[in-house]
């Protein structure tokens, strides 16, 4: 069956990424459209060059990074964490671990290819921000491949060669032709765009309005 694309460029490091994947779902679930739509994850880094480094709490990585003291980058990181309460996540930020996003974007290009992305999405999210997994370390990555009954060494191979490097890369470069600034950043049948982790009702409008468009052209 013929379905409506949504893509979605998020950073698994990032904490408006997971709780806009949540109101974004939850928008799928009030509608009767959740059937109607091919979902892709689209990768994008915040911080590209970030070196990984488990020796450095979260708190202190933002503060160096956003350039504010550290009680600010906690008050921060504990508003953040009520938001996530709000829909239904567990935000661990004492124990998560400084690491690039990199290898985590090719597992999920990976599990793209056996239509496993949207559940390698979800575990690598869970991961980083409620079980304080390093997601720059091959053996966690491995064992999150293994969980959506992924070939661990297949994967292991893929990062070793660099197979599947050329199309996160691409990803980011097609974001940045976009315009796009911060994520998660929702597109709708290549269309309309919701930017950020925005209400559930303006998802819901979003996906209204473009499949309505959609399914008028390919009816």
């Amino acid at each position: 069956m013929n379905k409506m694309k949504i893509e979605i460029w998020s950073d698994v490091m990032c904490p408006f990424c997971y709780i806009g994947k949540r109101r974004f779902e939850k928008s799928l679930e009030n509608s009767s459209l959740n059937d109607s739509v091919e979902i892709e994850w689209k990768s994008f880094q915040l911080n590209p060059d970030l070196q990984t480094d488990p020796s450095i709490r979260i708190d202190e990585y933002l503060a160096l990074h956003k350039g504010m003291p550290v009680d600010q980058a906690k008050a921060l990181n504990t508003q953040v964490t009520q938001m996530a309460a709000e829909e239904g996540l567990v935000y661990n930020f004492d124990k998560s671990v400084v690491a690039n996003s990199f290898r985590a974007h090719v597992l999920t290009h990976f599990a793209k290819k056996y239509h496993k992305q949207d559940e390698v999405e979800e575990l690598l999210f869970q991961s980083y921000f409620t079980d304080g997994k390093n997601i720059d370390d091959i053996e966690v990555l491995k064992n999150l491949a293994e969980k959506v009954g992924l070939n661990a060494l297949e994967y292991e191979d893929i990062v070793a060669k660099g197979t599947l490097d050329d199309e996160v890369k691409m990803d980011i470069n097609e974001a940045r032709q976009m315009g796009v600034q911060g994520v998660p950043f929702f597109v709708y049948d290549r269309k309309y765009a919701v930017s950020g982790a925005q209400p559930v009702e303006l998802f819901a409008q979003t996906l209204e309005k473009a499949f309505a468009e959609w399914k008028s052209t390919n009816s």
